[in-house]
């Protein structure tokens, strides 16, 4: 029997992570496409450590800085009067930290694929930097920004080692629909585990889908073809 609260739970998780990495990815994304500056590679260095950290490790490091203990998880517990870890909220916060890579990547190779030409010809017709942002830059570069929306949205929904970490297995809390598949499982419903994986199979297949549609049509009708993005 499919887990309909562990499901919910899970897409609320993914579509807030999503929502919020959204402006966050633009931003650092057209900052290291375009800038440079001292501390540039550290930077990125940083950004892709969740791509090849062992989950848990990255769960145990998320745990020690959001614990009770730590600055974060005291000025938290002040002011809300629970604690960050084993939260939804500590949940969202470690979600989105594990998931900078799937957002900031390609949204960088996006920017980097518009000539720097462009840019400039949009200057000498006397357009503000937001216009060009808006008017140009996004247009161009957004089937790279969309391809790292779904693959952000799909890491989320799958992601098991960290989740289990910072948020445990809390019913309607923190107990996302990959814990809930790992539950079945432990007490043997494998008709209920199937189904779940099942669904996040398919989860997985359209948002791969969709990542390679809109780079191909990134590639083919707005002349960016370098916007793809390979992990």
């Amino acid at each position: 029997m499919m887990d309909w609260q562990a499901l919910t739970l899970s897409l609320q998780l993914a579509g807030w992570t999503m929502l919020i990495l959204f402006p966050l990815g633009i931003w650092l994304g057209r900052l290291l496409a375009w800038r440079v500056f001292p501390g540039r590679a550290l930077i990125e260095a940083l950004l892709a450590l969740p791509l090849v950290l062992p989950p848990t490790v990255l769960g145990y490091y998320l745990l020690v800085a959001m614990g009770s203990s730590s600055p974060l998880g005291r000025w938290f517990e002040q002011l809300s009067g629970h604690s960050l870890v084993f939260s939804f909220s500590g949940l969202l916060l470690a979600s989105v930290l594990f998931n900078l890579p799937f957002a900031i990547q390609p949204m960088q190779r996006a920017f980097e694929a518009i000539a720097p030409e462009v840019r400039a010809a949009a200057a000498c017709c006397g357009l503000s930097t937001w216009r060009t942002l808006w008017r140009i830059e996004l247009p161009l570069a957004w089937p790279g920004i969309l391809s790292a929306l779904v693959l952000t949205f799909a890491h989320t929904l799958g992601e098991f080692g960290v989740v289990l970490m910072v948020g445990g297995s809390i019913p309607g809390e923190t107990r996302t629909i990959a814990i809930a598949i790992y539950d079945r499982v432990q007490v043997m419903d494998f008709d209920a585990a199937g189904l779940m994986s099942a669904t996040l199979l398919l989860a997985s297949l359209a948002a791969i889908a969709v990542s390679f549609a809109s780079a191909r049509r990134g590639g083919a009708g707005s002349g960016v073809a370098g916007a793809r993005w390979t992990q």
